[in-house]
């Protein structure tokens, strides 16, 4: 299909694949916690079996392995459960795929018309994560079906994924970033080196031209003591999704809820939010509200964000979410990682 317009342009988050070793365990994390629903469940004999969560813009498939040469047992093998395919949305699968090729990109699953209508095709990205061109047919969109077997268990307010961050190997960040500027057309709008202590990484943002794809690429700085990112490199065995933030209109009542479904948070310390009326007069919600639910914040040129980070429920502790609000902020509260810093020493935890 030829729309006429470049291949790159329209791209949106399609869907997020998740690679796990106990489909029924992380469908009810998802389910209970993060107040998905199962839309359906799909099974492809001696290969996988794969569950579809959704709610509002949001859309996971978590694939489990049936057989041990599957591309998703090569992944856990590899990884662990995580991010294994961000599926990007187009109107021309074809033509973004063939372009994609033609720049340089990896071909990993040729062009398939599936009986629904729906045309795909993969690339690889970075590390062993895929790219998956998907194009639905106009009269049925985003596909989000009635629950199935399990209901979504609260109303979140979850609505769509905001960013991806991305880890890689040091050295890596700037070709990474390349990849994706002169592959898929898109821009870098943001960078920073971010120092903490001892230790130090390097940030680059890239965001599609419709701005509905954005990911952010880190790289260890070697030339400092080891930190976060050496260790997500280290343990998760190369470059990969570190967290994948979903963004809400009401940040208190989402943390609430998932709270209430069992999701855990990381713990922030009293003197962060002591602290926060001196850097920042917020816009919505009180020191108290905020720290209550050891919610973030942050503000830019364009306004505040509040974020928060859960608790790594993987074993190697490689994959974690974060839940972010924003009102009118672009960028990622790369000042909390400081401030945080900050209110540890001074509570000498």
């Amino acid at each position: 299909m030829n729309t006429g317009q470049p291949p790159f342009d329209d791209l949106r988050v399609d869907h997020v694949r998740i690679c796990v070793t106990d489909l029924e365990a992380t469908t009810a994390e998802f389910v209970d916690g993060y107040g998905l629903a199962v839309a359906d469940v799909l099974e492809d004999p001696g290969a996988q079996r794969t569950a579809v969560l959704v709610r509002e813009d949001i859309r996971l498939l978590l694939s489990q392995p049936l057989a041990e040469d599957d591309p998703s047992a090569v992944y856990t093998r590899r990884h662990g459960d995580g991010v294994c395919d961000i599926a990007l949305g187009t109107a021309d699968a074809e033509g973004a795929f063939t372009e994609a090729v033609r720049r340089g990109a990896r071909p990993l699953a040729a062009l398939h018309r599936h009986d629904d209508g729906v045309v795909t095709a993969s690339v690889g990205g970075f590390g062993d994560v895929a790219h998956t061109f998907v194009q639905r047919p106009v009269t049925t969109g985003r596909p989000h079906g009635a629950p199935g077997s399990r209901a979504a268990a609260r109303a979140t307010g979850l609505r769509h994924v905001d960013h991806f961050a991305v880890c890689v190997e040091a050295g890596d960040l700037a070709g990474t970033v390349e990849f994706y500027e002169q592959v898929m057309d898109f821009r870098m709008i943001f960078e920073e080196k971010i120092v903490v202590g001892a230790q130090s990484m390097n940030s680059q943002v890239v965001q599609s031209r419709s701005g509905l794809v954005t990911l952010t690429v880190i790289e260890p700085d070697t030339s400092r003591e080891p930190g976060q990112i050496d260790a997500f490199v280290k343990n998760h065995g190369g470059a990969g999704v570190q967290h994948v933030a979903f963004t809400s209109g009401d940040i208190v009542h989402s943390v609430t809820a998932m709270r209430a479904g069992g999701v855990g948070f990381l713990d922030t310390p009293d003197a962060y939010y002591s602290r926060l009326p001196e850097r920042l007069a917020l816009s919505r919600y009180s020191p108290a509200e905020l720290g209550n639910l050891d919610i973030l914040a942050d503000e830019d040129h364009a306004g505040q964000l509040f974020q928060i980070f859960t608790r790594s429920t993987h074993p190697r502790r490689t994959l974690f979410f974060e839940v972010i609000e924003r009102a009118g902020a672009t960028t990622f509260g790369s000042g909390n990682i400081k401030a945080l810093y900050e209110a540890v020493e001074a509570e000498g935890v």
